[in-house]
C-alpha cells in the first residue's frame, strides 16, 4: 500500500482537535481515526493484479536517437481500473523521453541545483502534471473500463550504446477518497539495443565522390607489388623500359608498354582496442565509442571501393571479429559486433592481436589500428608488434586525442594553470615522440579528437589510393 499527500495533510489537521483538547487521548483517537479512514480507502482501492500489461518488442536504434516501447493494458475486472503506471528501466536507456530535444539550461552545476532537479523530477513523477518538452516521464495515467484494452507508448532515448534492459512495471491505484491505495510491482522483461551513433555518415557522401574522381582517372602507370595489369598502349619517350611487353612488341613489330592501376580488390583489417586505455572519456564522448565511429566511416568507404574489410575488436581476448563480407552486410554485421563491446580494465596483449591479424590476412593489407597514442602503453608493448608486422603490412594507426590539451596549454593565467599548461606541454611532448619513432618503422599516426578523427583517416585512405599505394 502507499498513502498521499492528502492523508499527510489529514494527519496534519489533527493538530487541530490536539490544540483544543491537550491530552494523550486526543493524539490517540485521532491517529486511530486517520488509520482508520487510510485503511477503509485502501479495501475500496480495488486490487492492482485486476490490470494484465504486456510488453511489445522495441526495435533497435542509434545512440541518441528516440524510439518508443509499447504496453498493452487489459482491466479484467468488473470495475473501472483508475490509477497510474510506471515503466522503469535503466537510467541509461532515458525512459520517459520525449521526441524532442533535452532541455539545457544555463546554470553553475552544484548540490543546490541537483537538489531542485531531483524534486523537480520528483514532482513530475507523481503529480500527474505533464512533463515540460524535453524533460523524461514514465508515468502514465490510466482509466480502464472493465474488458478494455489500451496501448501506452512510454519513450525511450538511449544515453550509453548497448542492450538496455527493463526494470520492473509498478502499478497504482488510489482508493476513492485518494488517501491511500494500493501498489504492486513486477518484472515485465524488454530491452532496446542502442546501436553505435555513427555520426560521421554524414562526411561519407563527399568522401564517396572523391573515390568516384579516383575511378574516373587514367590508369596509373606504377610496378612492382600491389598493382594490377590495365591495358597496352604505345611506348613514348620517357616511359619505363621495365615497363615494355615484349610479346606484344613482336606481335605488333613496335614498342608497347604496359600500364597498371592501383589493385581495387585490396585488403584492409581494421583492428579495434578495447583495453584499459579505450576507457577514457573525451568530452562526453568514451574514446572507445568514438574509434567505432571512425572504423564505421572507413568500413563503409572501403566496401564502396570493392575492398575486402575485416574487422578485429579485441584486448587480452578477440571480442569480436567479422570476416570479409559482402558490401551490402558489412555495416550491419560490424555495428552487431560493436554494440557489446565495453573497455576493458588490462592491458592489451598486442602479441596475440598481432598473430590474429596474421591469421586473418597473409598478403599485403592495409592495417588500421584504432589505438589511444599512449606513449607507455606503445612502448612496452605494441612497438615490437609492430616491428613485425610494418614488414608485412602498411600500418596506420588512428588515436582518439584530447583537445583540452591544446586549451590547458594556452590558459597560463595563474600558477595552477601554469602547472597544467606544463603537463599537457610534456604529454604533448611525448605523444609527439612516440608518433616519430612510429614514423621511423614506416607507420603513419593519425592524432585527431572525436570529431576530426573520422573524416581524417577517411582522407588518409583515399590519398593511398590516389598515389597507388593501396
Amino acid at each position: 500500500m502507499f498513502v498521499t499527500g492528502r492523508f499527510v495533510f489529514l494527519v496534519v489537521l489533527g493538530a487541530i482537535p490536539v490544540l483544543i483538547w491537550p491530552t494523550g487521548w486526543t493524539v490517540a483517537a485521532w491517529a486511530l481515526f486517520a488509520a482508520a479512514v487510510g485503511l477503509l480507502d485502501v479495501a475500496l482501492a480495488g486490487p492492482t493484479s485486476a490490470l494484465q500489461v504486456t510488453r511489445g518488442k522495441t526495435d533497435p536504434i542509434r545512440l541518441g536517437e528516440h524510439t518508443a516501447t509499447r504496453l498493452s493494458v487489459i482491466n479484467t475486472s468488473g470495475r473501472r481500473y483508475r490509477g497510474r503506471l510506471r515503466d522503469a528501466w535503466q537510467p541509461s536507456a532515458g525512459a520517459g523521453a520525449t521526441d524532442q530535444p533535452l532541455r539545457h539550461e544555463a546554470r553553475d552545476p552544484g548540490f543546490f541545483a541537483d537538489l531542485a532537479d531531483w524534486w523537480e523530477q520528483l514532482r513530475l513523477d507523481w503529480s500527474g502534471d505533464p512533463a515540460p518538452p524535453g524533460r523524461y516521464s514514465n508515468r502514465k495515467d490510466l482509466s480502464v473500463a472493465p474488458g478494455e484494452r489500451q496501448y501506452l507508448d512510454v519513450g525511450l532515448r538511449p544515453s550509453r550504446r548497448g542492450d538496455r534492459l527493463a526494470i520492473r512495471v509498478t502499478l497504482r491505484r488510489n482508493g476513492p477518497l485518494g488517501l491511500a491505495g494500493r501498489q504492486r510491482s513486477s518484472f515485465l522483461p524488454g530491452s532496446v539495443r542502442a546501436l553505435p551513433a555513427f555520426d560521421s555518415r554524414k562526411h561519407l557522401p563527399s568522401r564517396l565522390a572523391s573515390l568516384r574522381q579516383l575511378d574516373g582517372r587514367s590508369a596509373v602507370r606504377t610496378r612492382g607489388q600491389g598493382t594490377e595489369f590495365d591495358s597496352l598502349r604505345d611506348y613514348v619517350e620517357g616511359d619505363d623500359v621495365r615497363s615494355i611487353d615484349w610479346r606484344a612488341t613482336a606481335r605488333r613489330r613496335s614498342t608497347v608498354v604496359r600500364t597498371w592501376q592501383p589493385e581495387r580488390d585490396r585488403h584492409v583489417v581494421i583492428l579495434l582496442d578495447t583495453s584499459r586505455t579505450s576507457a577514457g572519456r573525451i568530452g562526453d564522448v568514451p574514446r572507445l565509442d568514438a574509434a567505432m565511429d571512425a572504423a564505421l566511416l572507413l568500413a563503409a568507404l572501403a566496401s564502396h571501393a570493392g575492398d575486402r574489410v575485416d574487422f578485429i575488436a579485441g584486448d587480452r581476448v578477440i571480442h569480436q571479429k567479422v570476416r570479409a563480407t559482402r558490401r551490402v552486410n558489412l555495416l550491419n554485421e560490424m555495428v552487431t559486433a560493436m554494440v557489446p563491446l565495453e573497455p576493458a580494465l588490462l592491458e592489451a596483449d598486442w602479441g596475440l592481436l598481432g598473430a590474429e591479424i596474421a591469421r586473418t590476412v597473409g598478403q599485403r593489407a592495409l592495417v588500421v589500428l584504432l589505438t589511444p597514442l599512449e606513449p607507455a602503453a606503445i612502448a612496452e608493448s605494441l612497438l615490437p608488434t609492430l616491428a613485425v608486422l610494418s614488414q608485412r603490412y602498411q600500418i596506420v594507426i588512428a588515436s582518439v586525442s584530447d583537445p583540452s590539451l591544446d586549451d590547458m596549454l594556452a590558459d597560463r593565467g595563474d600558477s595552477a594553470s601554469a602547472y597544467r599548461a606544463a603537463a599537457s606541454a610534456r604529454t604533448l611532448t611525448q605523444r609527439e615522440e612516440t608518433a616519430a619513432v612510429l614514423a621511423r618503422l614506416g607507420v603513419a599516426v593519425i592524432d585527431r579528437s572525436p570529431e576530426d578523427l573520422p573524416p581524417a583517416l577517411a582522407d588518409h585512405y583515399l590519398s593511398l589510393k590516389s598515389r597507388g599505394l593501396l
